[in-house]
């Protein structure tokens, strides 16, 4: 039976005892029917992880016992997935929980010109990334972005290899070409894709036109197309 796995973000390295958020408190003594004794794991989300065992099992603010702390190393390769909002939100949610299991570094929601969407709710996307990453046991969360509009984004991203993908019938690269950097940033627009005019944009700061095969897909699909096809795992 594999040992429950909590993110604890306020947990450092310097510490032997702890006092567990009431949440993961409450999941693992009314939830799980934990007790004094059992053997829980812990993250940060900056690649610590946590061997404890829980002292007092209290429903609210239960206390463990650090036993083992590991370092690992942050993934070699950092995919930063500027994608389109939805208006659809349970199909955004759907997006950030893959990415996240995928290990995605880095998710910016973009605002587009044909961008339709319903309100971004921060704090639960954030909740829905912190669960994805506990459910696939990884100990680095991915940073989530506020909404930022397409013109910001193309000029503020940093990357070895900046790409964005469109539907419109001009020179484009297959993405199963491509030679995937360390350092990638990846694009994808809206239902109705990116307009002409944010396509030049991007193109005119060095951002390299690619497709993503002959069928039109949806937005979530394509960001998790095309992370399966960049991703080195």
């Amino acid at each position: 039976m594999s040992v429950p796995y909590f993110y604890e973000p306020q947990l450092t390295n310097i510490v032997s005892t702890y006092i567990l958020s009431e949440e993961t408190s409450k999941h693992c003594v009314q939830v799980l029917r934990m007790k004094d004794g059992d053997r829980i794991d812990l993250t940060n989300g900056i690649g610590e992880i946590f061997e404890s065992t829980i002292t007092n099992a209290h429903k609210k603010s239960a206390t463990v016992q650090i036993q083992h702390q590991k370092s690992i190393a942050a993934p070699a390769q950092k995919i930063t997935l500027g994608i389109s909002l939805l208006k659809n939100a349970v199909r955004l949610e759907w997006l950030l929980e893959k990415a996240t299991e995928m290990g995605v570094h880095a998710i910016v929601p973009l605002l587009c010109e044909r961008t339709i969407h319903e309100r971004f709710k921060q704090d639960r996307m954030q909740n829905i990334l912190q669960s994805a990453m506990i459910q696939s046991q990884q100990a680095w969360l991915p940073i989530l972005n506020t909404p930022t509009t397409f013109a910001d984004c193309i000029k503020s991203m940093q990357g070895a290899q900046k790409l964005i993908a469109h539907c419109e019938p001009t020179q484009k690269t297959s993405i199963k070409e491509l030679k995937a950097s360390d350092d990638c940033v990846l694009l994808i627009g809206p239902e109705g894709d990116f307009s002409p005019h944010e396509i030049e944009e991007a193109i005119n700061l060095q951002y390299q036109a690619i497709h993503l095969g002959n069928t039109r897909l949806r937005t979530e699909t394509a960001g998790i197309f095309a992370l399966s096809v960049l991703k080195k795992f």
